[in-house]
């Protein structure tokens, strides 16, 4: 049986703008499992779309191009870490379509682990991570790795409720990463799930944020602003505020 490769869904937004050159690309990592030799699931591929069109919506003056990455198997697999080297060659991929763009990781559970440990390809200069798992060192073999993060503006959202993914263990790499990038911040969605359905609306206005200031150069929200600058760990535990969308609707 041939080895199945990665490769990248259709783009979202680029056909609302014919026309338009491509101002930045953002790479949408769907969760996953903790071993699997099996696709991703439809409904991971589906969540990670649903933030993609959203993304697309609000940078389509700026050109901005999302693509969901279709790993080659959905799970991490050990030491393989299969979805990172598939968000790896994604961003190999997004240079060879679409030449010199900033490219924004963007991952959910274990696509946001993905996207962290990806973060360091020549072409990222952003990553967000929405409740991403992060093993108890006591669990994997090492800690996980934060310098290839480096320049990166790097920021995750967390439901305190969260029954899947640890939230304690988002800020402890958060805070570690701090330390070698000042660039990092960290929103806690209170009294929320993994899937952070309650605060949706404010997740989404909160990556929409992110993504247009980090990758597209637009200004940050102010809760955004401060939270990259304040010291650990104000900046790692800053509370999504209930109606952040509303309060940055142009």
């Amino acid at each position: 049986m041939p080895v199945r490769g990665a490769r990248l869904g259709r783009a979202i937004g680029h056909e609302l703008t014919p026309g338009r050159s491509v101002g930045g690309v953002v790479l949408l990592l769907p969760a996953g499992d903790v071993t699997s030799t099996r696709r991703a699931h439809p409904l991971a591929l589906a969540n990670v779309r649903a933030l993609g069109r959203r993304l697309a919506r609000a940078g389509r003056e700026e050109g901005l191009v999302a693509h969901a990455v279709h790993y080659r198997c959905r799970g991490w697999n050990g030491t393989d870490a299969q979805p990172a080297a598939d968000a790896l060659w994604a961003a190999d991929e997004v240079v060879r379509r679409y030449g010199d763009v900033p490219v924004c990781l963007a991952g959910i559970d274990m696509g946001g682990r993905a996207a962290l440990h990806a973060g360091g390809h020549s072409a990222v200069n952003s990553v967000l991570a929405l409740a991403p798992w992060l093993p108890d060192k006591d669990v994997a073999l090492a800690p996980e790795p934060v310098k290839q993060l480096v320049g990166r503006h790097v920021l995750i959202a967390h439901g305190t409720n969260d029954e899947r993914t640890d939230p304690e263990l988002s800020f402890r790499y958060a805070e570690r990463l701090k330390k070698t990038n000042r660039d990092t911040a960290r929103f806690e969605v209170h009294s929320d799930g993994h899937a952070m359905l309650q605060h949706r609306a404010e997740v989404f206005a909160l990556a929409v944020d992110f993504v247009r200031g980090a990758l597209l150069g637009q200004p940050f929200a102010r809760p955004v602003a401060d939270a990259f600058a304040a010291p650990p760990p104000l900046g790692l535990r800053m509370p999504l505020a209930s109606g952040f969308g509303r309060a940055l609707m142009r």
